[in-house]
């Protein structure tokens, strides 16, 4: 396979999560902007903070945007523009979840990088992260009954599920305000989703 020339675009800890894949002639941006100015790009990967990402996005090759808690249609993105979930540890699993029309240039692109894409309805959260965001805020939810501690929570989802980590440790380590973002984004429409009182003030901190 050629070498495909990538740009990254936006928050670093993301950035390096998509660095340690080989084969990529990766180039980093620091500004959205700078996009413009670059020829002979085979795709970009826009990495933004939540929220940061701006309307009326349109590609003449596949944009990935960081955009868990808002869809496509939110941000009313043209051809060629894709959702993916750049959380904290969902870079590095072999199946990603992306919102967007298949197309052959995506699915080369993913190819490349070693992944393999479903494609899923363009709704807050997907599928992985809108389960799992629940997952945490039960835990919450828990802590804040005085149920159990941490710790033990942890213990318990590790041991009782087969988990990679406990509920309060995942959270931590996507971050905590992405958690009560997307919950609050879901919970507009249903509030069974609506994030636990503790887990918001932790969110804050």
């Amino acid at each position: 396979m050629n070498t495909k020339r990538i740009a990254l675009i936006g928050d670093r800890e993301k950035k390096s999560a998509f660095l340690e894949i080989t084969g990529i002639d990766w180039l980093e941006l620091e500004h959205l902007s700078s996009l413009a100015n670059e020829v002979d790009l085979d795709a970009a990967f826009i990495l933004l903070e939540e929220g940061e990402c701006p309307k009326g996005l349109k590609g003449t090759y596949p944009l990935f945007i960081h955009s868990v808690s808002h869809t496509l249609s939110d941000l009313e993105t043209g051809p060629f523009v894709y959702r993916i979930n750049a959380w904290n540890g969902f870079v590095e699993r072999p199946v990603w979840e992306i919102c967007g029309n298949p197309s052959n240039d995506c699915q080369v692109i993913l190819e490349h990088l070693g992944k393999k894409g479903i494609f899923v309805k363009d709704e807050p959260g997907m599928i992985a992260a809108r389960v799992l965001a629940m997952i945490i805020n039960e835990a919450y939810f828990a802590l804040e009954g005085e149920v159990s501690s941490a710790p033990d929570i942890d213990l318990a989802l590790r041991l009782g599920t087969n988990y990679p980590l406990g509920p309060v440790e995942w959270g931590k380590k996507i971050g905590l305000q992405s958690i009560f973002l997307l919950l609050k984004k879901l919970s507009e429409k249903n509030p069974i989703y609506m994030p636990s009182g503790l887990l918001e003030k932790e969110s804050a901190l």
